[in-house]
């Protein structure tokens, strides 16, 4: 089966073609092929399905520890790319997803732009450990996000450990991706994301970026326009855009890194 490999701000996947043909065992192979010292090496691995519900496809994400995501923004904005380069839509592409339909769009050679599911269940929580942070979750089911603003010049060790007591506290049953956030200007952060699955600071999140933008402009601490997010993988960019339910938009590079075959 031939693989592609994709990168969006430093996210890195591994994306399996399987309109045409099975995968078996999906968790498994997720963990073998995404083992950076074994396998080919990712944050994560994508199955492109064919569509259900009149999209371009279906996207199944799965964590580099097998576990399964409702959705992932920097993958979906890969999958946009790939269903452009490869004949799948045009400059807009509309990709089923567990979270809900995400629609995508070409805005340079390897820059694209996607809608975000919409944010629910917003709150602002203090968990257990003493920690107050701004949970929400993207789609539906929803992708959940606790945002919490901190100084980031702490020692990573510190921040690591502030973010596993967000990550596994006992009001998140599910768990939650946990974005370290501070603002460095008038409608610019930067963020550190926690994901779950991976079990540690990843270089980006794409949904984390859009929740952290969305819950900081629903607090009126950024506009919500053309907001910059320096990441370790590099900046994004979001736009949030008011209405029932809230858009919340997100552009970045993505890129196709290399192909080969996986036996």
């Amino acid at each position: 089966m031939k693989f592609y490999k994709y990168c969006g701000a430093g996210n890195d996947f591994i994306l399996l073609d399987c309109r045409a043909q099975t995968v078996e065992d999906a968790p498994a192979l997720a963990k073998r092929l995404c083992d950076r010292h074994f396998g080919i090496g990712a944050d994560g691995m994508m199955l492109v399905l064919p569509p259900a519900r009149g999209g371009d496809c279906k996207m199944l994400f799965y964590n580099n520890d097998g576990s399964t995501a409702e959705m992932c923004g920097n993958g979906a904005r890969c999958i946009s790319k790939f269903c452009h380069d490869f004949g799948l839509s045009g400059a807009e592409q509309r990709i089923e997803t567990p979270a809900g339909l995400v629609t995508g769009a070409r805005v340079g050679e390897n820059r694209y732009r996607v809608r975000l599911n919409p944010p629910r269940n917003v709150r602002l929580q203090t968990v257990a450990a003493g920690v107050t942070c701004d949970y929400l979750e993207l789609g539906e089911p929803g992708i959940p996000h606790a945002v919490v603003l901190t100084d980031l010049s702490q020692d990573r060790e510190t921040l690591k450990q502030l973010a596993r007591s967000v990550r596994f506290a006992p009001e998140f049953p599910r768990g939650a991706n946990v974005n370290l956030c501070e603002q460095t200007g008038e409608n610019e952060l930067r963020l550190m994301t926690y994901e779950r699955g991976v079990e540690d600071f990843t270089l980006a999140c794409g949904t984390g970026n859009g929740a952290t933008a969305a819950a900081l402009t629903l607090r009126g601490l950024i506009s919500g326009r053309r907001t910059k997010l320096l990441n370790d993988g590099g900046t994004l960019e979001v736009d949030v855009i008011s209405g029932t339910p809230l858009g919340i938009d997100l552009t970045g590079e993505a890129a196709l890194v290399f192909t080969g075959e996986i036996e």
